[in-house]
């Protein structure tokens, strides 16, 4: 989509405009109409004028002669002869002769040209001024200073527009707003059976999953203008311009239609009214009100539809996502395997890649990622190939530009000791060990000691063969051991703990507490929710809903259900002391060892499962 703006230039553009037209005038155009008229006759007339002594003012030049009148109220021109006894002959009538011949004009043109044509100029361009700086100032029915304007991005489709198919990775979503743009190709088609179209439709889900692409691509699809605003570009220091601004922005769309208008993080303005207690915001809430009015304004079938996106749709006011306002919500989730698949196909069309890369290992690996964080491993990748001089991205660009996203670049100056780096392979064995020697763990991909800028001495990496959308008890139980693992390899090897399990413990402890208040896997308190979600797509926040004793009960089991599987890893470790290691002095050695190399070396000797 092509942006269309309309810049707003500062006063002193229209007084530097003025300036320039009148040097213009002064200098080129005033000259040329000053310029008298010259009638061209022969040499014959010339001689008769000279005998009837009409000759006023002279002007002789080697290639033409210049003459007036006895009056001299008209200027003649003729062309130069071998004439010698010219001079006598012009002495002789009477005539004056001139170097430069004045060329006057008459009164009226000189008072239509030195009065008259500049007032035109000043009132027009005075005019032409006062109406740019009133639609600077928002218009003749807005308030002062230009806030009154929605100041809303208009787009037009262009060349390069987006489309559906530039959109991967949400086919739903997809599928839900399709319907949106056969009834801007198709209304009759509807409104033949009777049925109305959605005034607004609601895109909800985490951020960079792409909301805002998606509403472009509606646009681009339906080829109708589209209307940008942010939530929070409602909101002004003074009363009553949110308010100003909303009426704008849906004149506009009114004088468009058909159109889409895009709202942006409309929870900004749009969260639930507070019936008057303290903290509430009034310039906010009146703003509310009047977005309410003016979708309720809306008739039907209109051919303006809105779409507004959010990550917290938990907090809009109710009277905004009922039927006959947001009568749609769509959501737009992370994408699933196949869908990070299609998205990274999509974006490695803009970069130089090699054709044996393999999409569907890269999409394993950035599980959980966004829309936009597939994008950024993308252009990671180019870049990484950039730095080491090729001009083609490769799969081991692909795959280091995962790593960076999720753990960040390596720290090429930071220098562990030999003691820490030997804890630091130990931890990062322990880890891969436990989760090898449990059924139902993810196979291990990757382990490395290299430091990263995410304060990560290291990390071990599990790649799920699919996408998981349930966790069993005893998938869990065991994914909080293997969190343990780096612990438990450190007291049994190091005999010394350090401070580099913080992120295992915080992580394990979260995993355990769900389990108990929200997953209902206890049996004391069973399926009885003691907790509470909430910004589900901004981090899920939680907030624990019992008395202060269930809350010391619930963290007495959650220590007990973390020591038994922090028991469970230091005995998995001990029974395989050896291999342990073998392998820590191994990872130590190379720094970073693949899946393969780990469990070439772990299976040399076996090992039950449990």
């Amino acid at each position: 989509m092509k942006e269309i703006n309309s810049p707003k230039k500062p006063l002193v553009y229209y007084y530097g405009i003025v300036l320039l037209i009148l040097l213009l005038f002064n200098f080129l155009i005033a000259p040329l109409l000053m310029q008298h008229q010259v009638q061209e006759v022969d040499y014959g007339t010339f001689m008769r004028m000279i005998e009837e002594k009409n000759v006023g003012e002279v002007e002789i030049d080697d290639a033409q002669i210049l003459f007036t009148d006895k009056e001299n109220t008209v200027i003649y021109k003729t062309g130069a002869m071998n004439d010698a006894t010219l001079t006598e002959r012009l002495y002789a009538s009477g005539a004056i002769f001139e170097k430069d011949i004045e060329k006057t004009m008459s009164p009226i043109l000189s008072f239509l040209l030195t009065f008259i044509l500049p007032m035109v100029i000043f009132i027009g361009l005075g005019q032409y001024m006062s109406k740019k700086m009133m639609e600077q100032m928002g218009g003749k029915n807005s308030m002062a200073f230009g806030m009154g304007n929605s100041n809303a991005k208009v787009y037009v489709q262009s060349t390069q527009g987006i489309h559906f198919n530039d959109v991967a990775g949400e086919d739903e979503a997809k599928e839900s707003l399709a319907e949106i743009v056969d009834y801007l190709h198709n209304p009759k088609k509807y409104t033949d059976v009777g049925a109305s179209m959605p005034k607004g439709l609601l895109l909800v889900g985490p951020p960079g999953t792409g909301k805002t692409m998606l509403a472009k691509a509606v646009a681009g699809e339906a080829n109708v203008p589209f209307f940008s605003i942010s939530g929070s570009e409602f909101v002004e220091m003074f009363v009553g311009m949110g308010t100003s601004k909303v009426r704008d922005l849906f004149r506009q769309a009114k004088e468009k239609a058909p159109c889409i208008v895009f709202i942006d993080e409309i929870d900004a303005i749009g969260q639930k009214r507070n019936s008057g207690h303290m903290g509430g915001n009034d310039e906010r809430e009146q703003t509310l009100n009047q977005l309410l009015t003016e979708m309720d304004g809306f008739e039907g079938n209109n051919g303006v539809i809105i779409l507004a996106a959010t990550n917290r749709p938990e907090s809009l006011d109710p009277a905004l996502t009922r039927p006959g306002r947001f009568d749609r919500r769509v959501p737009v989730e992370l994408p699933d395997l196949q869908g990070r698949e299609a998205i990274l196909k999509v974006h490695a069309k803009k970069i130089k890649i090699s054709p044996d890369a393999d999409f569907h290992a890269i999409a394993r690996m950035a599980s959980g990622a966004s829309g936009a964080e597939l994008a950024n491993i993308i252009n990671e990748a180019a870049l990484r190939a950039v730095r080491n001089g090729r001009t083609v991205v490769n799969q081991s660009d692909l795959e280091e530009s995962v790593e960076i996203v999720i753990a960040g670049y390596q720290k090429k100056n930071a220098v562990l000791s030999d003691k820490e780096k030997m804890v630091v392979a130990y931890h990062e064995i322990g880890h891969a060990l436990v989760a090898a020697k449990q059924s139902h763990s993810a196979p291990v991909q990757k382990i490395t000691i290299i430091p990263r800028t995410s304060r990560a001495l290291g990390y071990t990496m599990q790649v799920e063969e699919g996408d998981k959308y349930l966790m069993t008890k005893q998938e869990i139980e065991n994914k909080i051991a293997t969190l343990t693992g780096g612990r438990a390899a450190e007291e049994i090897a190091c005999e010394e703990i350090t401070t580099g399990a913080s992120n295992d413990i915080e992580q394990a402890t979260k995993l355990a507490r769900a389990m108990i208040t929200r997953y209902g896997m206890s049996e004391e308190f069973d399926m009885v929710a003691m907790e509470t979600v909430t910004n589900e797509y901004l981090g899920g926040d939680t907030s624990l809903a019992c008395s202060a004793d269930t809350q010391k009960e619930i963290d007495r089991k959650v220590v007990e259900l973390v020591k038994r599987q922090h028991e469970k890893a230091k005995q998995l470790l001990r029974e395989n002391h050896k291999k342990l290691d073998e392998l820590a002095h191994f990872l130590y050695e190379k720094e970073t060892i693949t899946g393969e190399e780990f469990m070439a070396i772990l299976e040399h000797t076996g090992g039950e499962s449990v």
